[in-house]
């Protein structure tokens, strides 16, 4: 267990320092007429940000040798592909109108331009590692009903306003000149001069604080009292289920102990009921109890890698436009924290008496990774059939099997030699006779579905508003740095899942089902199914995206994220239940 703390100190430091190094290289100071770094990065439709392409995909004009700059993992992964800019921007060097290149447009790149502005194509540039934006084009439809009238124009005139701070650059803005512009509607050659101007204005802001002003997007008032709001209901329904608890455990469970103390001393021919006699089944081993481990261990290692994500947020380590920093960080924590899931499946597998712990070892491996495998080698494949820049290089998918082959393998492996040789026993207050309880009819809202679904509905109520503004900055272009309130969200998201599995397993318990492994591990999981439910009521109702390949990366990886919590939640339902059962067990005599 040293081993495994020195682990995710590690992960914790080598995270922070990967996602740090380009913030240092980007604190630049520079002289005047300095060349200051312009780089284009992609384009694509506005409303489907999985759909990206590469800024020369469409036919602009480059001044001239067009070079690639070097990126990091978590930049390829996010889908940057970052060029030099036809525009050269010198440190305070004023232009106005000044042409950047000509170009004579054919055909058949006019109609592609039209296509792109049809659509809503934007751009994203970095200039000195500060985000632009701007629209390629707009489309005049005043005082025309039938499309077919509708006039399509190219910009071709950027407008710069930068701000700096004595040797720095602060800020930058564009605009885009809408009396300059190409007209696409027609199918036909025509000349396009890409033409900008520079104008530099002075500020008081300091470096360090260049980044505040993406950040406080999502710290206007408006946005707090939502925020609030959603912690206040949270709260409630906290509050509500925690008062709810304290009823059985106080009331509830005090009656059984005195009705089962009074029926020990009462004759021996009283029918038996409730909870208490199913002492000798309650800690019968679940079926499956390879893949329950497996489960275990994975979710395990996923509530670790969430905790060491919020971590490096609460930090400082996510700030906007830290171009690939969470992928970095999901990538190199989860490699490094794999030995958790080895080490907990494996130790608990045998506290269960299995004895194929190798076979259990390969289960816990593949049981997250496998889907998230698959389901990248179909969107890769979608993505490379568009020619998207969401399609990873050969070299840097070999760069991630070589993580999963020398680090995650290996300290996998290591965790379940070490859960193996942990020697620990599970702690059962009651001995388990040999032949299995029979489980009397319950009624149709006892069984498994309709459990999960109760379960999963009051930890949801609790996020539920949250979720938007999440999925508006994975799915959409909101900006969301408001950490401390998310992870306010998710204690509460643990806290109310923990106690409603521990609240359904006790009224399973006194209707004498003993079997409530598998029970409180989907129940507390349940959770997962319904933001995948969200999921649906986001994408038609809440969101603009459409087409094939936005379509099935957004129901591909969110049905990834949510296996995670389905897996992460189903453990901490598990261990919650464990815990009450093994309280209230200890509680009374068992013969």
């Amino acid at each position: 267990m040293k081993n495994l703390s020195t682990i995710l100190v590690l992960a914790i430091l080598i995270t922070c320092c990967v996602t740090r190094v380009r913030s240092d290289a980007s604190d630049h100071r520079y002289n005047d007429g300095d060349a200051v770094p312009l780089y284009a990065n992609k384009v694509g439709p506005f409303h489907n940000p999985s759909e990206t392409y590469r800024y020369f995909d469409l036919p602009f004009c480059s001044a001239g040798d067009v070079k690639e700059k070097r990126e990091a993992l978590g930049e390829v992964l996010n889908g940057d592909r970052l060029v030099s800019a036809p525009y050269k921007l010198e440190f305070r060097k004023e232009k106005d109108t000044e042409v950047a290149c000509r170009r004579k447009l054919t055909k058949e790149e006019v109609a592609q331009f039209r296509t792109a502005v049809k659509k809503d194509y934007y751009f994203q540039m970095y200039y000195d590692d500060l985000p632009i934006w701007g629209f390629l084009g707009k489309v005049d439809k005043e005082g025309k009903t039938d499309p077919s009238e509708y006039k399509y124009f190219l910009y071709k005139h950027i407008q710069f306003e930068v701000m700096y701070n004595k040797d720095r650059v602060i800020e930058i803005g564009a605009k885009m000149d809408p009396h300059s512009v190409v007209d696409l509607t027609e199918d036909k050659d025509v000349d396009a001069d890409f033409m900008y101007t520079v104008k530099w204005r002075e500020t008081n802001i300091p470096f360090e604080n260049r980044m505040d002003k993406y950040s406080q997007s999502s710290s206007l008032p408006h946005h707090l009292e939502i925020h609030w709001f959603s912690i206040i209901n949270s709260c409630v329904t906290v509050l509500l289920l925690t008062g709810f608890l304290a009823t059985i455990l106080m009331r509830v469970l005090k009656n059984d102990f005195m009705k089962y103390a009074q029926d020990e001393e009462a004759a021996d021919d009283q029918e038996e009921t409730g909870w208490k006699y199913i002492h000798g089944d309650v800690f019968r081993f679940p079926k499956h109890k390879s893949l329950f481990a497996a489960a275990h261990g994975s979710g395990t290692q996923l509530f670790t890698l969430t905790i060491f994500i919020f971590m490096l947020a609460l930090v400082g380590v996510f700030y906007p436009y830290n171009r690939g920093a969470l992928f970095t960080a999901l990538v190199v924590i989860y490699a490094l924290t794999s030995g958790i899931a080895g080490y907990t499946a494996t130790s608990f597998y045998c506290q269960l008496e299995g004895t194929n712990w190798v076979r259990n070892l390969l289960l816990t491996g593949c049981l997250f990774c496998g889907p998230l495998f698959l389901t990248f080698c179909f969107l890769n494949t979608v993505a490379i059939a568009y020619s998207a820049t969401a399609a990873l290089p050969f070299g840097t998918i070999v760069v991630i099997v070589l993580i999963w082959t020398l680090v995650t393998s290996p300290l996998l492996v290591l965790g379940g030699i070490a859960g193996k040789n942990s020697k620990a026993e599970f702690q059962a207050p009651c001995r388990t006779t040999k032949y299995p309880r029979e489980i009397p009819p319950l009624p149709w809202y006892r069984t498994t579905i309709p459990q999960m679904a109760m379960a999963g509905f009051l930890p949801f109520s609790a996020i539920y508003i949250e979720l938007y503004y999440i999925f508006a900055s994975v799915w959409g272009h909101r900006i969301y740095t408001i950490y401390s309130i998310l992870f306010i969200v998710f204690i509460i998201l643990l806290i109310v899942t923990a106690f409603i599995t521990v609240a359904l397993t006790y009224f399973q318990l006194a209707a004498e089902d003993h079997e409530w492994w598998w029970r409180s591990f989907l129940c507390g999981g349940s959770t997962g199914l319904f933001i995948y439910g969200y999921c649906l009521y986001y994408y038609y109702a809440r969101s603009d995206m459409s087409g094939f390949m936005q379509t099935s990366f957004f129901f591909g990886y969110m049905a990834c994220i949510c296996y995670g919590f389905f897996l992460m939640l189903g453990t901490v339902g598990f261990r919650a239940a464990l815990l009450f059962v093994r309280h209230i067990y200890k509680s009374i005599k068992c013969e």
